[in-house]
């Protein structure tokens, strides 16, 4: 049986940032995760800079694609509006390999079927044992399933359905832009281009509201794509979509029980107003490290609940790079 300090499930940016602190700290540190990296992740691939700097990136040397954005824009209801702001776009699968390996933990593919307290820790599928659990393994976490759903039951009004596509494609508009509300859906649209010719778009909706109402997403997205046409952003593309859900954040009051612990999509961290995932989950990740390095509280009420005034605030007078 591998014994190590800690045992982690998920090895997105959650699991490894919370990896990468634990080990600076020397701890043993083995990371689970069900399917091998590199691997596809559904996501826009948008990244603030307090997420670099949360993860100390270095940005002229990071080496993969990394575009910054030296505004963004808003679209509500016809209403466009530009706000200066830097932010930056990544290929999700290169940077939560690059994330990874970082880390230095040793990673083990293995689908987590059954994790079992005992005195001194948990035993996962008799062949795992650790100290302390993180569970980062996303919206369907075997920790939060095992741990804390009774604690913490997801909010089915604070589910988002999404449907997305990332491909190459040769844009000429570097611009992110969001849309709120287009054709009544009750959530957002967005268009993301990557460094070296690749763009990520994007919708996605409150999964209660359009349920209720018999709305679908597929229909939104023909309407979307169709208009990505007409606005020239992306031209003459056969598309193949994904879905997949999240959560926005919601109730996170119980994310600790013993030396069990909960980040990131696991808890339901996005934020309420623009569904960032990434900025909450890395900085749910650095406490939960912390608090197992120094035996310190775990709490996530100090994250924001919101994106856009962190947006502004943080990066006034912030350098731009590799544009």
């Amino acid at each position: 049986m591998r014994q190590a300090d800690v045992l982690i499930v998920g090895g997105g940016p959650a699991g490894s940032t919370c990896a990468w602190k634990l080990k600076q700290s020397g701890l043993d540190t083995v990371i689970l995760d069900r399917v091998p990296f590199p691997r596809t992740k559904l996501c826009a691939g948008w990244i603030t800079p307090q997420v670099v700097d949360d993860l100390e990136l270095d940005i002229p040397v990071y080496p993969h694609r990394f575009l910054t954005f030296d505004r963004l824009e808003f679209n509500w209801k016809g209403l466009r509006l530009r706000k200066k702001t830097t932010q930056h776009s990544i290929r999700r699968f290169e940077f939560d390999e690059f994330l990874l390996r970082r880390s230095g933990a040793e990673l083990v593919t293995h689908k987590v079927r059954n994790i079992e307290r005992q005195a001194d820790g948990f035993v996962i599928d008799g062949k795992f044992r650790g100290r302390f659990l993180v569970g980062a393994g996303g919206t369907s976490c075997p920790v939060y399933r095992q741990f804390f759903h009774d604690s913490n039951p997801r909010v089915k009004v604070l589910q988002i359905a999404t449907y997305e596509q990332e491909f190459a494609y040769d844009w000429t508009n570097a611009e992110c832009k969001l849309w709120f509300f287009a054709d009544g859906l009750p959530g957002y649209a967005w268009y993301v281009p990557k460094e070296n010719g690749y763009v990520n778009v994007g919708l996605g909706g409150k999964a209660e509201t359009m349920k209720s109402q018999s709305m679908r997403l597929q229909d939104y997205w023909e309407k979307f794509t169709l208009r990505l046409d007409d606005w020239g952003l992306v031209k003459d593309t056969t598309y193949d979509p994904s879905g997949y859900s999240y959560y926005l954040r919601g109730p996170c009051d119980i994310v600790r029980q013993d030396n069990a612990f909960i980040v990131g999509d696991a808890v339901g961290l996005a934020s309420v107003d623009m569904g960032e995932g990434i900025g909450p989950a890395v900085q749910s990740a650095l406490r939960a490290a912390d608090a197992i390095t120094k035996n310190s509280e775990f709490s996530l009420a100090s994250i924001e609940r919101y994106s856009v005034p962190g947006f502004f605030r943080r990066n006034r007078g912030r350098p731009q790079a590799r544009q």
